[in-house]
């Protein structure tokens, strides 16, 4: 998988995509210190451990760079940045149930705002796995030859 560049500076304002959300009860927000073990177990099992601890990597940074989708008090989504490494977007994932209801896309636009207002000109979109997706909706396009980028030496899980 390929990593993808978007232009910060050329985002699509999203406010109505947020409005809709808010008329289901769904809410976009910066997670809390607080939230991190629910929002750590609930990556883990409903994605990876990998995704688990690149979330974990977002924590560590102030302020905190993971956004989630709540409904009901429920965690439904998330999005992270400077996870993996600097300028980097990701991971990103939604649960099945609530998949193509503009979750994921408020939580793309959420998140790479945030990298924006950062200081941030350019966010790399990490080992994508819909081009279609990120194409579509911030314009992203492919960085030749970037797989597997800063994956390359990623090690393996031996233990069993």
């Amino acid at each position: 998988m390929s990593d993808m560049l978007v232009k910060l500076y050329d985002l699509p304002e999203y406010a109505d995509l947020l409005k809709d959300l808010s008329r289901s009860q769904i809410q976009i927000k910066r997670a809390l210190a607080p939230e991190k073990h629910i929002i750590l177990n609930w990556v883990e099992n409903n994605f990876s451990k990998g995704w688990r601890s690149e979330c974990g990597a977002a924590f560590s940074n102030n302020p905190v760079s993971c956004f989630v989708a709540v409904k009901d008090g429920k965690l439904i989504g998330f999005a992270c940045y400077d996870a993996t490494a600097k300028g980097f977007f990701g991971p990103l994932g939604v649960s099945p149930k609530f998949r193509k209801s503009g979750i994921g896309r408020a939580l793309l636009l959420e998140t790479l705002w945030a990298m924006r207002h950062a200081g941030y000109g350019y966010g790399i979109i990490g080992w994508v796995s819909s081009e279609e997706f990120f194409s579509k909706n911030v314009n992203a396009v492919l960085i030749e030859n970037s797989e597997p980028g800063v994956y390359k030496n990623l090690l393996k899980d031996n233990i069993k």
